[in-house]
């Protein structure tokens, strides 16, 4: 009704800093208040706050108030005045409050081909709380500053048209951010526009290898569409699917044309892609360009097989039965995909094919063969060849066995192995593994070769898992004979068993009870039994405990009382923990063994001697 006029200082300021503001009421304009004391007061949003009144000229009353630390983003500042016992708000006054903009960082640019436009994005500093006005600016060489363009939607970035642009000369970009408070600038930055045009990807035409059986592929490539004028300089990338990491070929200048690289595998997919951008410092790497597959020619396998043998006399006299095991090839040996594995007697020469004893797809094979017989040849193939065949000798397995031998955890899903070295010389180790069960199983693929023969300890990584146990041996290879293996076993990782075995009541008596159990299965063990724990209490809390070796399956509880109910069970431990079986319950008798006898060899005399006396007195 403009009874009321409220003033402040400044209606912006610097967060946490003072603010004044002054409400002056004309008595006359208010309606209610033309008699009496006005009472005028403060509240900041919906919070009361103190000020001074006193009389103003032309009969007005002013009200001064002062903020000494505001420190809200926004409020609004009421004055009201006190009619019919209630406040009434009749002024109001809007403050805001933040920091001058700061200064925003990373300013970069990308020149799209596309349309030619500049697009520019940065990172804003901290919030100012306050509202900003954010612009993109840019100047020529010899020309004024311009804006550039102005974000949209609180983005931080935007786009500079062509018009605005000098392309291959040198312009100065930076960000202008305004509010209430002051003006920032990021760092400015000089470019050619052109030098970082961001390139589309050029594209992979044909990829062949060159020459014909060599690891060498030639790659034709065209430079994308708008690019054809320039400079660039271009990378190539390529993996397997088998590889963990891309292959990088840099070093690629031209407007498009081929390249050639070398050292591929035989017989192996390949994924290529390839990017460019000008030949600048600064310019930008275009998006990689959709991939191209292209498979190596195949050629014959190379390289030897490690091979791995057991021999015995069959039951038919006159022959020796062979269980021949063999690793896969590695993958710069293979040449290509393996299509099987030939077993034979003799070696392939110039113009006839030994005799096989087998042809298969697996990576073992049993065989029987003449007695005496002391060599077998494995040779793999793949559709382009044969590989030179891998010679194995029959040993005999009677040489030196090693002294020690001992596996730790590596982690839980291998095993370190350590040995003491013979004092003859080896020319190679055999290191074998199987999983202990309750069930006999074979893992023909848990072995591997150490090939040097100074070695002392080696690394298991096939086919372990945590809490199961296994058995390992260790062969050395001597020049003319297998030395006896060693053995040992070993957890990767241990925890508490899965149950404790189940107790059984043997026998009892008034002080004495005898309890057994079976092992439990190994499955179930989940690491070495370290002990067995007895526990044992009547019905008044009396409890008691021992502690048995892993070896034994009975202990005998003595010191009991007779007549009494007592429960029992049993907890098997490992150095990982313990479990708690079920419980047993069981009862003293009154009397032992021996005295039951005793009472009834009394009782018998007793009776014998009723029985002679009645006779006497019927014969007297």
């Amino acid at each position: 009704l403009g009874c009321a006029s409220v003033v402040v200082g400044s209606p912006i300021v610097p967060l946490g800093s003072a603010v004044t503001a002054t409400c002056t009421i004309q008595s006359e304009l208010c309606h209610g208040l033309e008699q009496g004391k006005v009472r005028i007061s403060w509240m900041l949003d919906n919070k009361p706050v103190a000020g001074s009144q006193r009389r103003g000229p032309g009969g007005t009353e002013v009200s001064n108030l002062t903020l000494p630390r505001f420190n809200r983003t926004q409020a609004r500042l009421w004055c009201c005045v006190e009619w019919n016992g209630t406040k009434q708000r009749v002024g109001m006054a809007e403050i805001r409050a933040g920091y001058p903009p700061a200064k925003p960082l990373n300013l970069s640019c990308v020149l799209n081909l596309g349309d030619y436009g500049l697009t520019c994005q940065w990172e804003p500093g901290a919030n100012s709380h306050l509202p900003t006005s954010v612009t993109l600016k840019c100047a020529g060489s010899r020309a004024q500053a311009v804006t550039g363009c102005t974000p949209q939607g609180g983005h931080n970035h935007c786009t500079v048209p062509r018009r605005l642009l000098q392309l291959y000369r040198e312009m100065e970009i930076w960000v202008s951010i305004t509010n209430a408070l002051g003006t920032a600038e990021s760092e400015h930055l000089c470019i050619d526009p052109m030098d970082v045009a961001k390139l589309d990807p050029p594209i992979l035409q044909s990829i062949q290898s060159i020459p014909f059986q060599t690891d060498c592929v030639a790659l034709a490539w065209d430079a994308a569409q708008g690019t054809e004028h320039m400079e660039l300089q271009c990378e190539l990338r390529y993996r397997a699917p088998e590889d963990p990491a891309w292959s990088l070929v840099t070093g690629i200048i031209g407007r498009a044309g081929t390249t050639q690289r070398c050292g591929f595998l035989f017989g192996t997919q390949y994924h290529f892609q390839m990017r460019c951008r000008r030949s600048s410092a600064s310019a930008y790497w275009s998006e990689w360009s959709p991939g191209r597959n292209y498979t190596t020619h195949e050629k014959a396998p190379s390289g030897k097989l490690d091979t791995w043998w057991a021999a015995q006399p069959a039951r038919a006299g006159g022959w020796l039965e062979v269980e021949l095991r063999w690793k896969t090839p590695r993958r710069y040996e293979t040449n290509g995909r393996v299509l099987g594995y030939r077993v034979t007697l003799s070696p392939r020469r110039r113009g006839r094919d030994p005799p096989t004893v087998c042809n298969t797809t697996h990576t073992q094979c049993n065989f029987s063969v003449p007695m005496g017989t002391r060599r077998v040849y494995v040779s793999v193939y793949n559709a382009a060849g044969e590989s030179a065949a891998t010679e194995v000798v029959l040993l005999e397995r009677k040489g030196q066995p090693l002294a020690g031998l001992r596996a730790v955890p590596r982690d839980n899903t291998s095993l370190r192995v350590y040995w003491e070295a013979p004092l003859a010389p080896v020319a190679t180790y055999v290191l074998e593994w199987q999983q202990v069960t309750s069930e006999p199983r074979h893992c023909s693929a848990c072995w591997q070769m150490e090939h040097d023969g100074a070695a002392t300890t080696a690394l298991i990584q096939y086919g372990i898992e945590p809490f199961q146990q296994y058995n390992i041996s260790l062969y050395p290879l001597y020049k003319d004979a297998i030395g006896m293996p060693v053995y040992t076993t070993a957890y990767s990782q241990q925890k508490a068993p899965s149950h404790a075995p189940k107790l059984h009541l043997r026998r009892i008596s008034k002080s004495e009870a005898e309890l057994c159990w079976d092992p439990l299965p190994v499955e179930m063990q989940n690491g070495f039994i370290t002990s067995y724990t007895i526990f044992w209490a009547n019905s008044i809390a009396d409890v008691a405990s021992a502690t048995v070796k892993p070896s034994l399956s009975s202990f005998v509880i003595q010191g009991l009382k007779p007549s009494t109910l007592y429960k029992v069970h049993i907890m098997a431990s490992t150095v990982a923990g313990g479990t708690n079986g079920t419980n047993l319950t069981l009862v003293t008798t009154v009397l032992d063994d021996t005295e039951i006898q005793f009472l009834f060899l009394t009782l018998g005399l007793v009776f014998l001697l009723l029985t002679l006396l009645l006779i006497c007195f019927q014969k007297n």
